[in-house]
């Protein structure tokens, strides 16, 4: 029996559609014995069989379904015919394979001779005249025993095979095994549980409509209670009531609490039931890890061994479970982030050697779980993030001036390297430089409702983390109050909530701040980033002597939004955007509450992007045409084809484009044409593009200029040739895309 249990319910269900596939086969090559694209089916499915048998070391049936595979294959190449008899034979060991399955997954013992099995299917023609035949449906395991009864020619008589033994099985008069027909795994298609977590997030919401109602009955009450005081004070200063009053308050009294326990009970039974119903399909929902993790050993080795890397990709936590859909989610910015590592964390075996590293890299993987989250770790031992080159690549795209570079502490320069379009490497690549990947990993963690953060020590290690919720189905929420308007804020971005005087902020470098738990906390009211309309008259009143502010987090920075009231904390079913609406900056989200007031939900990321966007500078999305000319770039290729092709792409995004037919064309041209960059083929007459870009570096006019390559030479040596001759990026044209040029040219000019 496997010991695993969750092995166990997964070999269950795979053995199970398995043995089904190929008895429906079976029969269906009883009536098509000539079908060549069935043989091949259930020999899939006969070899598949035996892979998942083989993993979980079930030699007996890893054996048996070896022994069909072969036959099979043997009957697919011509090598023999699927008579009835084979077929008899077929389904033998296919009953053989379904005992030794409940075996494994059931404990219930099997016997079989396997060894009887095997012979009478063995595709040896000489072996099958040997076999028995009919084949006896069952027989002990191993040798037969001398004291078994024989037949009249002196050779065993085999009992029936396969016979269930235990309290389930029992045989028949005639001798026919019955078990009790019990289906163990039910295939469900996960847009069908998507449907049911949505139902079950409406049946959250209906229930917080229900506790609302229930709030009302018990306002009513007071208000009943109130009047039955002025009823009281009325009998004692006029007279007493009349018996019809006196009845109806009595009556009216006892149906009010009749219905306030009754709802009360409802409510309690409904949040119970709503409960169990929400946990059980979020934990069919929930799968491990490895189911994701998995994927990546095989590209890390792949990669590793094209950059000339020894690295060691190292994966922990893979039992730790996650919702589907995160999981199907998290698989690009995950690959973004091994694929970070091993390109820009690990160094050079050169560069190890020299500071004194081990030879092998090692990336570590992991996954774990905390009481809100699910976090997943991408951790590398390489050179860590160099400061000084991402304030360059800053200064360079002109995200930010000197002057505040030097005011920025180092985990906010760290963070930059999420922004959009900012490299530190020294030349693009198809897959890397070009500045987009970790911008795009962390806009797909927050549209998760996760966060994604840093940790480097400099030629030590870099961490990124990604904390991500259990479920996207519904949220747990912060809902304030800004005027009019009720909000929302998740609770995994939100640090705490305060209550300050307004003599507690002061200003810092002309923001607003408040000294909050002895660190001082940039504060901005939530009703100017969200460019609300300021309430008028009466609304405009001051909530009080205090001003209410809710710290939040994200991107490692640290931000407090004032608010009118924070008016509660619960669970609530989030409605993602429509396709009108994909990306709504500050805004994730909606939701209905109890009320059916819809309520958005914010983004904190976004929110606290926006305080910081207040100092940088034009944003480098900014297009050429926008720039006061267009912006000229040199095209230089000798192939009229792919000259034409390129030089339309870059007209059409704006640019002014200037041709030349080989390296010495190029080159004159510099001289007469005032140039902001050079795209450039490598193999070319006269010049070619290596000799072309090393004389542009030679002359001092044009050693800023940017070169671009675009080529079919595709190795590691050209690229690195490439590097040496002062190239700025290298496009190979076997993976040409047009957006991979016009970035690479942004990014550049």
């Amino acid at each position: 029996m496997i010991e695993d249990k969750e092995l166990r319910q997964m070999f269950r269900a795979e053995s199970e559609e398995h043995i089904q596939r190929l008895e429906q086969g079976f029969l269906h090559l009883e009536k098509n014995g000539d079908d060549e694209t069935a043989k091949e089916e259930v020999w899939r499915e006969a070899h598949s069989l035996k892979g998942a048998a083989r993993m979980l070391g079930l030699a007996e049936i890893e054996m048996l379904s070896h022994r069909l595979e072969d036959t099979l294959r043997a009957a697919t190449r011509g090598e023999l015919r699927l008579d009835p008899r084979w077929l008899d034979d077929l389904y033998t060991g296919l009953d053989a394979i379904r005992s030794l399955v409940a075996e494994a997954v059931s404990g219930t013992l099997a016997t079989v001779n396997v060894s009887q099995v095997m012979a009478a299917l063995s595709p040896d023609k000489e072996k099958r005249k040997e076999a028995p035949s009919p084949l006896p449906a069952e027989s002990a395991k191993g040798p037969p025993k001398a004291s078994e009864p024989t037949g009249e020619d002196g050779a065993q008589e085999p009992e029936a095979v396969l016979e269930p033994h235990g309290p389930k099985g029992q045989r028949s008069e005639t001798g026919v095994a019955h078990v009790e027909y019990h289906i163990e795994t039910i295939r469900v298609q996960p847009r069908q549980l998507d449907e049911l977590m949505t139902q079950a997030g409406e049946l959250i919401v209906t229930k917080t409509g229900i506790d609302q109602r229930l709030h009302d009955v018990e306002d009513l009450m007071a208000c009943w209670e109130e009047y039955g005081r002025g009823l009281a004070v009325r009998r004692r200063l006029l007279a007493e009531l009349s018996e019809e009053e006196q009845a109806f308050s009595s009556h009216f009294t006892s149906r009010l609490e009749q219905i306030h326990g009754a709802m009360y009970e409802d409510s309690t039974r409904l949040e119970a039931v709503t409960a169990r119903l929400d946990e059980g399909i979020r934990r069919i929902r929930m799968l491990p890890l490895s189911t994701l993790f998995n994927l990546f050993p095989r590209m890390g080795r792949d990669i590793s061994r094209e950059l000339g890397k020894d690295i060691e990709l190292i994966i922990e936590g893979g039992e730790t479970s996650a919702d589907k859909r995160i999981l199907e989610e998290l698989k690009d910015p995950l690959m973004h982030l091994i694929r970070n590592s091993l390109h820009h964390g690990i160094e050079s075996q050169e560069e190890r050697r020299r500071l004194g590293k081990p030879r092998i890299g090692t990336i570590h993987l992991r996954g774990y779980q905390t009481a809100a989250s699910v976090v997943v770790e991408v951790e590398d031992d390489g050179g860590g993030i160099d400061l000084e080159k991402i304030k360059r690549a800053a200064l360079h795209r002109k995200f930010y001036g000197e002057e505040e570079l030097v005011g920025m502490t180092a985990q906010q320069i760290q963070s930059l390297i999420f922004l959009s379009g900012l490299s530190t490497q020294e030349m693009v690549t198809d897959i890397s430089g070009r500045g987009v990947g970790l911008d795009v990993v962390r806009a797909n963690i927050e549209a998760l409702k996760g966060r994604l953060e840093l940790d480097s020590v400099w030629q030590q290690s870099t961490t990124l983390r990604m904390v991500l919720p259990l479920t996207i189905a519904t949220s747990h929420v912060m809902l304030v109050q800004v005027a009019q308007w009720l909000c929302a804020i998740p609770s995994g971005f939100v640090v705490g909530s305060r209550r300050l005087t307004p003599d507690a902020l002061f200003s810092v470098e002309g923001r607003q701040t408040a000294l909050i738990d002895e660190e001082a906390i940039s504060v901005e009211p939530l009703i100017d980033l969200l460019e609300l309309p300021a309430p008028k008259g009466e609304e405009s009143a001051a909530h009080g002597p205090y001003l209410y502010c809710v710290v939040v987090q994200a991107d490692d920075e640290q931000l407090g939004l004032l608010v009118d009231a924070v008016v509660d904390v619960q669970e609530v079913v989030v409605k993602p955007p429509g396709a009108l609406l994909k990306r709504v900056r500050n805004v994730s989200g909606s939701t209905i509450l109890g009320s059916g007031e819809v309520c958005m939900i914010l983004n904190p990321a976004d929110l606290i992007r926006a305080v910081r966007r207040t100092t940088m500078a034009t944003p480098p999305e900014e297009s050429v045409m926008a720039q006061g000319r267009r912006q000229v770039v040199l095209l230089a290729e000798d192939s009229l084809v792919t000259r034409t092709q390129e030089k339309r792409i870059l007209e059409g995004a704006g640019y002014q484009v200037v041709v030349a037919v080989d390296g010495v064309d190029a080159y004159d041209k510099l001289s007469s044409h005032q140039v902001d960059g050079v795209v450039s083929d490598i193999l070319m007459p006269n010049m070619n593009g290596f000799e072309l870009t090393k004389k542009i570096r030679q002359d001092s006019r044009y050693k800023d200029l940017p070169v671009i390559l675009v080529t079919t030479l595709s190795s590691d040596e050209d690229k690195r040739q490439g590097l040496a001759v002062g190239a700025n990026a290298y496009i190979t044209k076997a993976t040409f895309e047009q957006t991979v040029l016009l970035e690479t040219l942004k990014r550049l000019i």
